[in-house]
């Protein structure tokens, strides 16, 4: 029997056993778990290297190896993580609904746990601690299959955390590592129905298209992250440099980075070469449109592209808008449904911008760069959905659940 089969079916078999947990089963293992990753951060850190070297040999961007790379301060924030997974209210069981019927049946409608979770994801290692946290603690198996930029990093973390469950008596299968990265195994895994029962991808758009429209099995679609800041007209000045240099430059590898910048018209007049002095200081190359190009002609002019696309770098689309209206039309045609914000002080632009524009997470005088399951309170995010089906925004332990009914009865009949 493969990896796959062999581990797809052990966590199958075990996912009654862990729906029986009880929450503080569940919160000592992820105690555990946040304490052996401390614990045994310079190994985990070693073979992060170790992904690093062969990441540069293999010529992935520097973009990229900073999605890839940890360090101490990263390996504490995912034991961070961890830690406020476990002080969070345990979603299983809750009782959502309940009515008794004319005939006498009580209906209660409760959260349940989704199964079994295939996780497909690129070289983001905190992906693997984030996923294991959140399946755990709502009663999930997850079978993780990161990318082979990352297997070293992977297999050292899965290891530790698998070690942790070991010293109080928690499964080691509720948490597996799928260590063959062939896109072979990756299209049977797609299609495995007898034993996955959601497959979440995390990544670029190309790893999310492919999981789509290849996979038979349930998706919970996460998105790419073509995020705009619109700064208005009635934008302060140093609020709005300070969002849009922060939602750029804060982590641009990163999929609530914003990669394009709208301005007012007006308030470009009297402040748009600033900003692009200051993106210019940051080493941001600037893609712009030919109005703003004409009168700076040191910055690069932008193609339908430069719209499109998702930097993940030190790169943004910059264009300048008459008015609210074309904003909201150019994010309207080109954003993913992921983050938007507008910096105003105008209460009806921001009415109508939080109101029409169509995204997870509309923001007003804040950056996109909150977009993220941690800061929401969430403890950790297994993604953050762009879709409308199921679970939206950064998913937490909710979006992880299911629900089911129980009917109650003493004797009814139809």
């Amino acid at each position: 029997m493969s990896e796959l089969l062999q581990k797809a079916a052990t966590a199958k078999q075990i996912t009654k056993q862990l729906a029986l947990k009880t929450t503080e089963q569940k919160n000592k293992a992820l105690l555990a778990m946040a304490k052996q990753l401390i614990e045994n951060k310079n190994e985990i850190l070693t073979e992060n290297k170790r992904d690093q070297e062969a990441g540069r040999k293999n010529g992935l961007s520097e973009s990229l190896i900073d999605r890839l790379a940890l360090n101490e301060q990263r390996i504490i924030a995912m034991a961070e993580g961890i830690e406020q997974v476990a002080s969070l209210n345990d979603p299983i069981g809750d009782i959502l609904e309940t009515r008794t019927r004319p005939n006498g049946l009580q209906i209660e409608k409760i959260r349940v746990p989704l199964g079994v979770i295939g996780m497909v994801y690129e070289a983001r290692p905190n992906v693997t601690v984030d996923a294991s946290s959140l399946c755990l603690k709502t009663g999930n198996a997850v079978l993780l299959r990161g990318s082979s930029s990352a297997l070293y990093s992977n297999k050292a973390i899965v290891k530790f955390l698998g070690r942790a469950l070991e010293k109080v008596d928690y499964p080691i299968e509720a948490i597996q590592l799928l260590e063959d990265t062939s896109r072979e195994t990756a299209s049977e895994l797609f299609q495995l129905n007898e034993y996955i029962d959601v497959l979440i991808p995390r990544g670029g758009s190309g790893l999310i298209q492919t999981v789509v429209k290849n996979a038979t099995i349930p998706v919970l679609e996460t998105g790419v992250g073509n995020c705009h800041i619109y700064i208005d007209a009635s934008a302060n000045k140093e609020m709005a440099l300070s969002i849009a240099i922060n939602a750029k430059t804060q982590r641009p590898s990163v999929c609530n980075a914003a990669e394009t910048i709208l301005v007012h018209q007006s308030w470009a007049k009297q402040h748009l070469a600033t900003m692009i002095q200051e993106l210019t200081d940051k080493k941001v190359e600037i893609f712009t449109d030919e109005f703003t190009l004409w009168e700076y002609p040191h910055v690069n002019k932008a193609n339908e592209h430069d719209w499109v696309d998702e930097y993940l770098d030190y790169k943004v689309a910059l264009k300048v808008v008459n008015n609210l209206n074309e904003a909201i039309q150019h994010i309207d045609k080109y954003g993913t449904k992921h983050s938007e914000a507008i910096v105003s002080e105008d209460a009806t632009s921001v009415e109508a911008f939080l109101n029409q524009v169509d995204a997870a997470a509309v923001y007003h005088n804040a950056s996109t760069r909150f977009t993220d399951g941690f800061e929401f309170g969430f403890g950790a995010e297994i993604g953050i959905s762009t879709q409308k089906l199921h679970a939206r925004g950064p998913m937490g332990l909710e979006a992880l659940t299911s629900t089911k009914y129980k009917v109650l009865g003493n004797g009814q009949i139809k």
